[in-house]
């Protein structure tokens, strides 16, 4: 399986594809969206709907995990960045890709064990594990690959992944894995 990871943002946007078989998992690359020198969040959307739309199309991956937005004070920044990770579903949902949201306190956890993990924390453990010399030069680039690597982690799981649209955890019985993943159930 192919999983594209997304850390939406307004400034910066990362983004990382990562290959799985079976419980390896290899990273093909990752990087960032600078959206800051464009004029207004309208032109940010437009961007941010062409560039994920040409990564589609580059890598073809076959499902989206994305961050889900955190609950900030300033409603207005929760308003755009709600609206830019709503950019890159529908680019996901008009290419027939699974999309499963997962909480940046769920992704620290299932990368570093801690909920509460810093960005640079997260990152040095992702490149330990998959082994990737360079560190890019953002680290919501390896948030990204952190979401991908998230998602991964819930496929390979003995009780399967979160049913896509929603930021739940593992199914909590083999009748609710069996209803979350028609396709890896043989009938």
């Amino acid at each position: 399986m192919r999983i594209l990871g997304i850390d939406p943002g307004t400034n910066l946007l990362g983004w990382a594809v990562l290959d799985t078989t079976g419980n390896k998992a290899q990273i093909v690359v990752m990087g960032v969206l600078d959206l800051g020198k464009l004029p207004d969040h309208y032109a940010k959307l437009k961007y941010i709907f062409e560039r994920v739309s040409s990564i589609v199309k580059e890598y073809k991956p076959e499902e989206l995990s994305i961050e889900a937005p955190f609950f900030g004070k300033n409603v207005q920044s929760m308003l755009k960045l709600g609206r830019a990770q709503g950019v890159c579903i529908a680019v996901a949902a008009a290419n027939g890709m699974p999309v499963t949201e997962y909480a940046p306190m769920r992704i620290k956890q299932a990368i570093t064990g801690q909920g509460s993990a810093s960005k640079e924390q997260v990152a040095n453990i992702l490149q330990r594990m998959l082994h990737f010399t360079e560190m890019p030069g953002h680290l919501d680039a390896t948030d990204a690959l952190a979401a991908a690597y998230c998602h991964f982690l819930q496929v390979i799981s003995p009780l399967g992944a979160p049913k896509s649209g929603t930021t739940g955890g593992p199914a909590k019985s083999w009748k609710e894995f069996a209803l979350r993943n028609p396709s890896r159930v043989k009938k």
